[in-house]
């Protein structure tokens, strides 16, 4: 059975995603942010993204959940 994000390394917003069955594609086109960022994000934890990058990503991210600080998802 085939399920995302199997085998892959994931960042916390990786995780994110896939725990709520959303593609990176549907971040791509809520957020505004190019699809090779987002890739980025979602398999890079280490990746600390620029600060209009962040703030699109922070507030595709609050779709899901509401209560979401940017301490949370990546290392600032």
């Amino acid at each position: 059975m085939f399920r995302f994000g199997k085998g892959k390394s994931r960042s916390k917003v990786g995780k994110l995603i896939d725990k709520h069955g959303y593609s990176q594609e549907d971040f791509v086109n809520v957020s505004g942010i190019s699809r090779n960022t987002i890739s980025r994000i979602c398999s890079d934890p280490k990746y600390v993204p620029s600060a209009g990058v962040l703030k699109k990503m922070m507030k595709a991210i609050r779709s899901l959940d509401p209560h979401a600080k940017s301490d949370d998802y990546f290392n600032i």
